[in-house]
């Protein structure tokens, strides 16, 4: 039976969607077979950081509407053969999801993946429901800004007392917390929650910080998740984000500001 991830935050715009990729590409590459799950409907995004919008023929709703079997959607990755993206539609809306439906489908995914990775949309409407209320994980992805922390604290609260698991008396979603966007400089400026802030307000195990990066973007743009970029400090982030979550003990990095040498003090370089 798969694991079924939850990617969510309470704020949009914090980098939930490049995770939910990121995390996907990174377990798949492990050779676990994993699926990553877009439930934006109407506003889908997934496809385009996974490079595969021009493969799009079936959707997650139509799946649910049983318009199309669960093969027919899925699309399988050009760069690793065990993940798969399952996309959102752009057509509908999300009342197209319904709690039998996803449970249904997410059902018949756990027969054959390892791992089920939810893209929830942000704040905390149906999609937004329907994405955590199956989860055996979530990762609570925040910027370390006090709006978003305080989003993150709110969805925390939900996941641990809407969820399947909640309503059933089960053990409760084993969440962990995704630090993104952050800027050790402005920390030390005082303009950022530092990471001992932010998990003094949350209280989570921290997966991962991933530092501020363009080639975040630039990754989203080219339609590759960012973990592929080995060279580029969120890439390496994202890698030790998915080596923790597998288990590993990793120190964390990125998160205090790089120190010049003698030569960079001395010309500003």
């Amino acid at each position: 039976m798969a694991r079924i991830i939850v990617v969510t935050s309470g704020k949009g715009g914090v980098g939930k969607t490049t995770t939910a990729a990121s995390l996907a590409m990174g377990l798949a590459l492990r050779g676990n077979r994993t699926a990553v799950i877009d439930f934006d409907v109407g506003l889908r995004n997934l496809d385009l950081i996974m490079g595969c919008e021009r493969r799009v023929v079936y959707d997650f709703v139509n799946v649910i509407n049983q318009e199309a079997h669960l093969r027919q959607a899925l699309i399988r990755d050009k760069r690793c053969e065990d993940l798969y993206i399952l996309p959102a539609s752009q057509t509908r809306d999300k009342e197209a999801l319904t709690k039998e439906g996803v449970g249904r489908v997410l059902e018949e995914m756990s027969e054959e993946f390892d791992y089920v990775i939810c893209d929830s949309p942000a704040g905390i409407e149906k999609g937004a429901f329907l994405a955590m209320y199956y989860a055996d994980d979530a990762i609570v992805v925040s910027n370390p800004e006090v709006s978003s922390v305080r989003d993150a604290d709110r969805m925390i609260g939900i996941l641990s007392s809407k969820s399947r698991r909640a309503e059933l008396g089960e053990e409760p979603i084993k969440e962990h917390l995704l630090l993104t966007r952050y800027d050790p400089k402005r920390v030390e400026r005082g303009e950022m929650l530092s990471v001992d802030d932010v998990l003094e307000i949350l209280a989570l195990p921290l997966l991962g910080v991933i530092p501020e990066s363009q080639a975040v973007l630039n990754a989203s743009n080219e339609g590759i998740p960012v973990i592929l970029d080995e060279k580029s400090n969120a890439g390496q982030a994202y890698r030790d984000a998915v080596a923790r979550y597998l288990g590993e003990d990793l120190p964390q990095r990125f998160i205090r500001p790089e120190r010049k040498g003698l030569i960079g003090r001395l010309f500003g370089g």
